[in-house]
Parts: C-alpha cells; sequence; structure tokens
C-alpha cells in the first residue's frame, strides 16, 4: 500500500515537472487581434442550426484539403536591445533579445512564397516569422503594405509552395458557403464553415475610410486575421481582417477584404511599390428615405452625386450633380460602399462604363479613372489629398490642400477631415506636391505651424512641437 502511495506521488510530480517544463522551455504566442470595429449591442449572438447545415450536395473536404496547406501562421517578433536581468544591468551587457507581439495568419498566393496578410498583423515589426503547415519556418520580408486596406504583402525565400488561387470576389453571393481557414488562438490549420451574410459592408460611415468588407458568419477568432476566406472550390474570396463582437471574441459576425480589392492592391505593391487609387472624381452617398421624399427620386437604391469634382473623369464624361449612380460595368451599386468597393478593385487611367439615372431617364457614360493624390504628414498623423476648386471656394480661400484623414485616434477627426491646410511654416500651399516638398527638406526637430481654414471659414494656427 505504501508502495502504492509512493507511486501515485512520483507520478503526480512527474506531471506537474513536465508541465513546468513545457511553460518554461516553449514560447507562449500572443493572437494578433481581429479588431472589434463594432460594440453595437451585447446581446447578438450567432444564429443555431439545426438539421443538416451542410445540406445535402455541400462537401467542404476538398476545399480544406486544398487550402489548407496554404494558410500560414506568421508571427510578428519586436527586436530589442538592453539589459534582460538584473545580472545584466548590473554587469553592462546589453545583448537584448526577442519578444513576439503577436500572430496571426497568412495567405500563400504564388509557389515561389508571396505571402498576403493583415497589415496589423505585422504593423511595427522588426522580424516577421512564418511557419507552414508543415512546421517549417522561414523569415519573411515585408515587401509593402496598404494601412487604409489593413493589406499587407510578405515574401519568404521557398519554391513549389501550395498556394490558393484568387476566386472573384464580385460573383460572391448572399447565402453561398465559405470556409475560414486560419490560426484562431494559436490553434493552427484550423477551418469553420459558414456563409456569405452580407457584401460591401461599411462598418463606419463617418469616418474617412472607404471599407467594403465581405460578412460572413464563419467562426473567426484573435488569430484568424490575415487568414483566408475561401468559396466551396477552394478560390480565395477574402482576407480575414476583422470581428465585431464586446468580448473580443466571435459573436457571428466577422468580416473579409475582398479578393479582388486584395490582389489589386498586391499587383500595386509589386509593380509600383505604392497602391494606385484611382477615382471617379465625385462626391456623394447612398439614397435614403429623407433623398427620397426631399428630391421626389423614383428609386430607393443607387448614389446619389452630391458634387462633380472639376477636372475629373467623370465632369469630362458629362456626369452632373443630382445623377443617381446605378451601375459600374454591370456591377449593382445600390449603396455608396458598392461603388467605393468596386472603384478600389481599380486603378488609374482604367475606363468604366457608368450607368445612371438622370431626371428619371436611364444614360451611360465611360468614365476614365484619374488618380487620387494623398501624402501623409507622418509626424502629425494627417493625410491630405488635393483640394478641388468648388472645396476651396466654398470656403472662400485661393490655395489649399484638403485633410483626407486623421491617422491618430488622439486628433479629433471628425473636426479636422475636410478642413483646408492654406500655409504649412507660413509657406503657402496648393497641392499635394507642396507638402511633400516643404516635408522633404523641413528638419522634423523643428516645430511644425499649420494654418489650417476650418468648415465655418474660420482660419485657425497649430503648432506641433
Amino acid at each position: 500500500m505504501k508502495d502504492l502511495s509512493k507511486l501515485l506521488l512520483v507520478s503526480i510530480l512527474g506531471g506537474a515537472l513536465t508541465l513546468g517544463s513545457y511553460k518554461m522551455f516553449f514560447e507562449e504566442e500572443i493572437p494578433a487581434g481581429l479588431p472589434p470595429v463594432s460594440n453595437t449591442s451585447a446581446e447578438l449572438i450567432p444564429a443555431n442550426y439545426s438539421g443538416d447545415i451542410y445540406g445535402t450536395n455541400a462537401d467542404f473536404t476538398e476545399a480544406a484539403e486544398n487550402t489548407v496547406n496554404g494558410v500560414v501562421h506568421v508571427k510578428n517578433v519586436a527586436v530589442f536591445k538592453g539589459p534582460r536581468t538584473m545580472r545584466d544591468l548590473i554587469q553592462g551587457n546589453h545583448s537584448g533579445g526577442k519578444a513576439l507581439q503577436g500572430a496571426g495568419s497568412g495567405v500563400i498566393i504564388s509557389p515561389d512564397g508571396y505571402i498576403v496578410t493583415n497589415n496589423h498583423v505585422i504593423r511595427e515589426a522588426n522580424e516577421v516569422e512564418v511557419t507552414l503547415n508543415n512546421n517549417k519556418t522561414y523569415t519573411a520580408g515585408i515587401v509593402g503594405a496598404d494601412e487604409t486596406s489593413d493589406i499587407a504583402l510578405l515574401k519568404i525565400d521557398a519554391e513549389g509552395l501550395d498556394y490558393i488561387p484568387f476566386g472573384d470576389s464580385n460573383n460572391v453571393k448572399l447565402g453561398e458557403w465559405v470556409l475560414a481557414v486560419g490560426n484562431p488562438f494559436n490553434l493552427k490549420s484550423t477551418v469553420t464553415a459558414g456563409i456569405i451574410s452580407a457584401t460591401a459592408r461599411d462598418l463606419n460611415t463617418y469616418d474617412a475610410t472607404s471599407q467594403s468588407f465581405i460578412q460572413t458568419d464563419a467562426a473567426i477568432n484573435p488569430g484568424n486575421s490575415g487568414g483566408a476566406l475561401v468559396n466551396i472550390n477552394g478560390e480565395l474570396v477574402g482576407i480575414n481582417t476583422a470581428i465585431t463582437s464586446q468580448t473580443g471574441s466571435y459573436i457571428g459576425y466577422a468580416f473579409a477584404v475582398p479578393s479582388n480589392n486584395t490582389r489589386k492592391i498586391v499587383e500595386d505593391i509589386m509593380e509600383y511599390g505604392d497602391v494606385q487609387k484611382g477615382i471617379l472624381g465625385i462626391r456623394g452617398g447612398s439614397i435614403n428615405p429623407r433623398a427620397v421624399e426631399e428630391f421626389g427620386l423614383e428609386t430607393t437604391q443607387g448614389v446619389m452625386v452630391a458634387e462633380v469634382t472639376e477636372g475629373s473623369g467623370a465632369e469630362k464624361a458629362g456626369l452632373e450633380r443630382g445623377d443617381i449612380i446605378r451601375k459600374l460595368d454591370n456591377v449593382a451599386i445600390n449603396k455608396f460602399s458598392d461603388l467605393t468597393g468596386y472603384i478600389n478593385s481599380k486603378r488609374p487611367n482604367d475606363e468604366i462604363d457608368v450607368i445612371f439615372l438622370r431626371d428619371g431617364k436611364q444614360r451611360e457614360a465611360k468614365v476614365t479613372l484619374t488618380k487620387f493624390e494623398t501624402y501623409t504628414i507622418e509626424p502629425i498623423k494627417i493625410e491630405v489629398s488635393n483640394a478641388s476648386q468648388q472645396e476651396l471656394q466654398a470656403l472662400n480661400v485661393e490655395n489649399g490642400v484638403r485633410i483626407h484623414r486623421t491617422l491618430s485616434p488622439r486628433l479629433p477627426a471628425e473636426e479636422l477631415v475636410g478642413t483646408i491646410i492654406t500655409a504649412i511654416d507660413n509657406k503657402n500651399v496648393s497641392s499635394v506636391s507642396d507638402v511633400e516638398r516643404i516635408f522633404r527638406n523641413k528638419n522634423l526637430a523643428e516645430d511644425i505651424v499649420i494654418t489650417i481654414v476650418d468648415r465655418n471659414g474660420e482660419k485657425q494656427r497649430m503648432v506641433w512641437r
């Protein structure tokens, strides 16, 4: 009996030592967050399926087998220098080390090692490590990234890799089955199933960022960021990016950047080094009940043109204030995010076939997209764009650039976006090129003085130290 008790005690101690060794010698990974983008209700829960949720004809096995090896584990590693222990501090040892900032997913898009992930997965990384499904690990280089769309492109030195081909996200249908493939909570190679719940979803209509997400109810959690959303044929239709939740975990709503937009961003980064943004040259918004009543409209869907930018492709093609855009290249435009989502998949100088209504009659025009130029004033986290003549006239100013968006939560976007910067360091500016030239030659240790004209036409001087 005593021998049995001793044996039991030894077993318990052995298990404890094994667990302790695991904790000491194996790295604990932090899933890169799929940021909760909306906290509208804590009561929302995913729908409960009953019966055969897969239907009689749907088979996910082939799609899962064809895609699971094309999704990788991405680790964001920060390298730091400095003493790691009190002994290092006393002895002056500054060897430093590595710290894992976060982990997410990525999608192999070519056999020679190009990988798409989310920008927020690799943001501020000193080093990026990629682990394939076969447990081979590589150090990845960051080819480029676009913060606005939250897409980044990585490259590893490898050949003959399994990859996921791009599908056409314009063809996804409501109710269509999709799979989400990724590494939630560091559970590698996880596949979940759901349907397309919505398309062209704009999660924040009040910011300056044009969003057009695919919404799905496939379970996506922290660590899924940058993973694949694929159709039943195993084709990439989206890059999983965000969830809406008050807990930080999945409650039934997940969002992905459409594959057409992703593909265009990746090709731009590879060919030009940055994203080429084309614009129609209009300002407007979705038709709502108020607009229907106020303007006596006969349609409740589409984008109403509020302003046509001078010199733009839209102006040259004859579009006017009050026109209602219904289709772009046979893609239905029911709301503003439909329009921005499609335009974001195109480039400057692309020609778009626009179907619109004027005075209740359908018309057609071919619009050549013009380039959307922006410049980020990095020290103060503000992005500016060229101002139209109408915008300058509305505020009674002769020159300036428009604040397109703010890049820091500390800045009041609702007050700054749309205002006009007329001078920087007492030098007048009339274009994005003027702003870029000033900061190219500026000593950033000096104060930055910006003259702004707000929406009420009031002039203000702001100083950043």
